[in-house]
């Protein structure tokens, strides 16, 4: 995603300086990292398009998950890509932290932009749209369903912030302590389990969300400074280990939330699913020489600029298409694995790929923050604005869309904290 793991252009002259970043850190665009964003984000359409088990009674959208089929978690374990998203991230971060003339408020004030920016024409259509389709017949659960899941899916936004806004003291100390600042979080990962399970206060693992992905985040700034030097230990040590704890832990084996289950690795992060990260980095820069070799420049030409879109849309561009399909033809998706799911996926893919298309089209202009003459940036106000924004994303992740006043409130918060980002003095 552009916004998320672009790497900007040397920021102009206008913030305290900071010191300087090591000479080993990589200050140029890697085309690994862009591979394995766009790969990690491609993926994670793929999933939200196919993995959907779809009916409606009349009344009732029911969903399903057909990863939830025995067995087949274990594609989980690959196909569970947020862990080298946030990997790609660190280092993204890393890179253009080093790169930035003059970092700290001005370059977290500039990331915040870019961030937030495209939140609001998808808040401009889906505040009014659940109102407006209400108003012409569409049964209410449906669009309840639809509301809150384009929601939820930006937890990704609101946890990454986290790791946006910490990047320069996570800098500080990465070049303090080294390995050891992604070892204490694997640490604080432990603990934190280890008193969830113990005590049965679930929230206790709302925690992990800071050590799990800190840690995976902080594993890029090593991957920037060339110190991922043994890969195939960590791909070992680490499916190992995600092994042994689904085998004797807690932990299901499926690294995505399954109806019905009661205890996910995902939401929140687990210490299996730090172990899950690790192994796929360890497997990804194991296979970077042979990754750098693909024929990529034109693919990621084009995606680059419209990754975020694609995030942000293809889940509205899958309850466009199930509302015509699912609930107006009342056709449901037929049962995974079968003879008749795997002759109607190309259609239904298909389907999907004519409705996000005009949406790429019309949103991924909203990628790219307006130019304007932005004025000196303090910490005060890029923490403010990390606050306000991340407080929107979090008010929108857990109520979503759905009719109400929370989604305008988180708007307003949004929108705020883009405003704290804005010009104040020309330079």
């Amino acid at each position: 995603m552009t916004a998320l793991l672009d790497h900007p252009a040397p920021l102009p002259a206008a913030a305290v300086p900071v010191r300087p970043a090591p000479a080993k850190r990589a200050t140029v665009r890697d085309p690994f990292i862009d591979i394995l964003r766009v790969f990690g984000m491609a993926l994670v359409v793929l999933q939200h398009w196919t993995i959907p088990v779809l009916a409606f009674d009349g009344a009732r959208l029911t969903t399903g998950n057909a990863l939830s089929t025995p067995g087949v978690w274990v594609v989980t374990w690959v196909s569970q890509v947020m862990p080298l998203v946030f990997f790609a991230g660190g280092a993204a971060n890393a890179i253009s932290f080093g790169r930035a003339a003059h970092g700290g408020p001005r370059w977290l004030a500039t990331r915040l932009r870019r961030l937030a920016w495209p939140i609001l024409p998808l808040a401009a259509v889906w505040i009014p749209l659940p109102q407006l389709l209400v108003t012409l017949g569409v049964p209410t659960q449906p669009l309840e369903v639809g509301s809150t899941i384009t929601g939820q899916l930006l937890w990704f936004l609101a946890v990454y912030l986290i790791a946006v806004t910490a990047t320069p003291y996570m800098m500080r100390l990465h070049d303090r302590y080294g390995l050891l600042v992604p070892v204490v979080l694997g640490a604080g990962a432990v603990l934190t389990d280890v008193l969830r399970f113990s005590t049965g206060l679930d929230a206790l693992g709302y925690l992990n969300i800071v050590f799990v992905w800190l840690a995976v985040h902080q594993l890029g700034f090593r991957y920037a400074e060339g110190r991922l030097t043994r890969p195939g230990l960590m791909a070992i040590g680490g499916f190992g280990a995600a092994a042994l704890l689904v085998a004797f832990g807690p932990y299901p084996g499926s690294m995505i939330g399954l109806p019905g289950a009661e205890v996910s690795n995902m939401a929140p992060p687990t210490l299996a699913m730090l172990a899950v990260s690790v192994g796929q980095i360890g497997l990804a820069t194991l296979l970077r020489p042979w990754i750098l070799r693909l024929r990529t420049e034109k693919l990621l030409a084009w995606a680059g600029p419209r990754i975020m879109t694609v995030y942000l849309w293809h889940m509205p561009a899958l309850f466009a298409v199930t509302g015509v399909v699912v609930v107006g033809l009342g056709i449901d998706t037929p049962a995974p694995g079968g003879l008749g799911w795997f002759a109607g996926w190309p259609i239904w893919f298909g389907a999907l790929c004519l409705v996000m298309w005009p949406l790429l089209k019309a949103f991924s202009r909203f990628e790219e923050p307006p130019a304007l003459p932005y004025g000196e940036a303090t910490w005060r106000g890029a923490l403010t604005s990390a606050a306000l924004v991340g407080g929107g994303l979090l008010a929108l992740t857990v109520a979503g869309f759905a009719p109400g006043n929370t989604p305008f409130l988180a708007v307003l918060a949004i929108l705020g904290g883009l405003l704290l980002t804005g010009p104040r003095t020309r330079v």
